[in-house]
C-alpha cells in the first residue's frame, strides 16, 4: 500500500477512553497527526501513534453462487504464447485539469494542518484552529531552501497570476517548520497585530508600542464597547496583520493580502489605558452579490457572550441604511451557519411577536373610562424607563429597552407601525355576554415577511422551515397537503414554542449609540 493511501485509510484513535475515527494526514517522531472523521479541521490534533490503530475490516458474508468457477492452472496463467500476456498496453493520457483545479489541490496541501500550535496574544495563550500564511520573520538571517515545485498532472506551468491565492499562501512557506509540539509557538501583539517569532522580539515590541486603539472611526459606541471602522486601503500593513491573525480561527475564507477593496470594523472592550479588540469582520466596500459580510471571528478567550450576534446586527444595519437586503458571504462555517440561523429565526420571532400581538409587549391589561380602546397608539409603558445595568459580558453598559430607541430596526419591537399595518387586520368579535374578543389576522407572502425583518427571502425560508414553522400546509380546499398554492399557518403559541425553544432574546444592539 502507498503512503498516500495508507494515510487516506481509516485509523482508531483511543482517546480519554473513546475511540473515534480519524484519518493520518502527517507523520513524526512518537506522533501523528489525524483529522477525525465528520468533524471540523480545527480539531485535528497530534496524538501518540502508539494511541492509533488501524481499523479492522468487518468481514463481509460472500453471496453463494450457483456457477462454478472456472480455474486457470499456474502453466495456463503463466505461458509466453498467451496473447493477454503480449497485448501491447495503451498509456492512458494524464488527466488535464485547470488552473482553478490546480489551485484548489495546491491550497489543500498546504493548509493540510495547522503550522502554529499556539498564539501568545496580549496575556492570552490561544490554541489555533487552521492553517495561517504567516511569512517568514524578519528576524531570521537565513531562508530555507525553496521547495521544490509540486507538479500535478496537465499543467505545464503555474503562472503567478493564475494562481494568486496559492502565491498568497507560498508566502508563507510550504514545507517550512515553525518548530514542533510546544515550541509551535507565534507571538502576536493585541495592540498592532504585529507578528514575531520569538517572546523575546515579542516583548521588546510591546514596551515600545504605543497603539492604543485601532486607526478609523467609531462608529458605534455603547459604555466600553466600541465598534471601529479601518479602511483596508488607508491602513494596509494594519489590515493584513489583521486578517492573518484571523485566518488563525478561519478556515474556508480565502486570504488575500490585497486588502484595498475592504472594510475591517473591530470590536474592541476599552479599560482606563486603551482598548481590547475581541473580535472583528469584514466586508467588500463594493459587492455585487449584496453581501454585507465576508468573514467574522470572536477571539476563542471571548466567544459565548453575544459578541458576535451584535457584530451581526451591526452588519445588517449597515445593509439596512444603504438601502440594500444583505446576507453573509458563501460557504458559511459550521460555527458560522449556527450564528446567522440564530440571527435569523431571532429577527423573525421578534417580528411575528410583535404582529400577531393585539397589545404592545408589558402591557398585558389595558383600562379606559368611557369608551373602548383605541389600540392603534398603544405603546409599552417601560418605553422612558431604563433597565437595571446587567455586569455579564456587558460590563460598563446601560441597558436600554429596545422599545425606547427611536430608530429600531425592521424585526424589532420599536419598528415601524405602518409594516404591521400594511399586513395584519384587527378582528373584534362580540360575545353574547356582551363582552368582545379581538384577534389578529395577517394575510401576506414570504416576501412581506423579507421585506419587513430585511432578509433574504431565502434567508427567510430557510430558518422559517429549522424552526419548524413550515409544517402546517393548507391547500386552496382548506385541506392540509403540499402543493403549488398551500397556504402556511402560523398561530402565536407556535411562535411562543420556539422562543422557548431556541432562547430568542432581545436585540444585542441599541441603534440609538451608531454613529452613522
Amino acid at each position: 500500500m502507498s503512503p498516500s493511501a495508507a494515510a487516506r485509510a481509516i485509523h482508531v484513535v483511543s482517546k480519554n477512553g473513546t475511540d473515534h475515527k480519524a484519518q493520518i494526514l502527517e507523520h513524526r517522531a512518537g506522533e501523528v497527526y489525524v483529522h477525525y472523521i465528520d468533524t471540523d479541521k480545527r480539531l485535528d490534533e497530534w496524538v501518540p501513534d502508539t494511541s492509533v490503530r488501524a481499523l479492522s475490516p468487518s468481514p463481509s458474508p460472500r453471496p453463494a453462487s450457483r456457477k462454478r468457477r472456472r480455474t486457470t492452472s499456474p502453466t495456463r496463467a503463466a505461458a509466453p504464447d498467451d496473447a493477454s500476456t503480449h497485448a501491447p498496453e495503451t498509456k492512458r493520457p494524464a488527466p488535464t485539469v485547470d488552473s482553478e483545479e490546480f489551485d484548489i489541490q495546491h491550497h489543500r496541501q498546504i493548509t493540510a494542518r495547522r503550522n502554529f500550535d499556539k498564539v501568545n496574544f496580549g496575556h492570552w495563550q490561544i490554541k489555533t484552529w487552521y492553517f495561517s500564511p504567516y511569512p517568514l520573520s524578519e528576524t531570521e538571517t537565513e531562508d530555507p531552501p525553496a521547495p521544490a515545485e509540486t507538479r500535478i498532472a496537465g499543467v505545464a506551468r503555474a503562472t503567478l497570476r493564475s494562481h494568486g491565492r496559492t502565491s498568497d499562501l507560498l508566502a508563507g512557506g510550504l514545507g517550512r517548520e515553525h518548530g514542533s509540539g510546544e515550541r509551535s509557538v507565534l507571538w502576536v501583539c493585541d495592540r498592532c497585530f504585529k507578528y514575531m517569532a520569538d517572546g523575546t522580539s515579542w516583548e521588546a515590541h510591546i514596551r515600545k508600542c504605543t497603539r492604543k486603539h485601532p486607526p478609523g472611526r467609531k462608529v458605534y459606541q455603547r459604555g466600553a464597547h466600541t465598534i471601529w471602522e479601518v479602511d483596508g486601503a488607508k491602513e494596509k500593513l494594519y489590515c493584513q496583520n489583521l486578517s492573518l491573525f484571523g485566518k488563525l480561527f478561519i478556515d474556508i475564507k480565502t486570504l488575500f493580502f490585497d486588502c484595498d477593496n475592504f472594510l475591517f470594523y473591530l470590536f474592541t472592550d476599552a479599560e482606563s489605558q486603551r482598548d481590547h479588540v475581541l473580535g472583528f469582520f469584514s466586508k467588500e466596500k463594493v459587492s455585487y452579490d449584496d453581501y454585507n459580510l465576508a468573514c467574522i471571528i470572536v477571539l476563542p478567550p471571548y466567544q459565548r457572550q453575544g459578541y458576535g450576534m451584535l457584530m451581526i446586527e451591526f452588519s445588517y444595519e449597515l445593509s439596512r441604511r444603504s438601502g440594500r437586503v444583505g446576507t453573509p458571504e458563501r460557504p458559511l462555517s459550521d460555527l458560522g451557519l449556527r450564528s446567522y440561523l440564530a440571527y435569523w429565526v431571532s429577527t423573525l420571532i421578534r417580528f411575528l411577536r410583535r404582529l400577531l400581538s393585539v397589545l404592545p409587549p408589558d402591557l398585558p391589561k389595558v383600562t379606559t373610562q368611557g369608551r373602548p380602546p383605541d389600540l392603534s397608539h398603544l405603546r409599552t409603558p417601560s418605553a422612558d424607563l431604563r433597565r437595571r445595568r446587567s455586569a455579564k459580558g456587558w460590563d460598563g453598559e446601560v441597558d436600554t429597552p429596545p422599545e425606547s430607541s427611536p430608530s429600531a430596526a425592521p424585526g424589532t419591537p420599536g419598528a415601524d407601525d405602518d409594516t404591521l399595518a400594511a399586513l395584519r387586520a384587527v378582528e373584534t368579535t362580540a360575545n353574547a355576554d356582551g363582552s368582545a374578543t379581538t384577534h389578529v389576522v395577517v394575510r401576506c407572502t414570504l416576501a412581506d415577511i423579507a421585506r419587513a425583518t430585511n432578509l433574504r427571502v431565502e434567508d427567510t425560508a430557510f430558518a422559517l422551515n429549522e424552526c419548524g414553522l413550515l409544517i402546517r400546509r393548507y391547500g386552496a380546499g382548506g385541506d392540509a397537503g403540499v402543493g403549488a398554492e398551500d397556504t402556511i399557518v402560523i398561530s402565536r403559541e407556535m411562535v411562543e414554542a420556539v422562543a422557548k425553544e431556541r432562547g430568542v432574546k432581545r436585540m444585542c444592539i441599541d441603534m440609538a449609540h451608531v454613529l452613522l
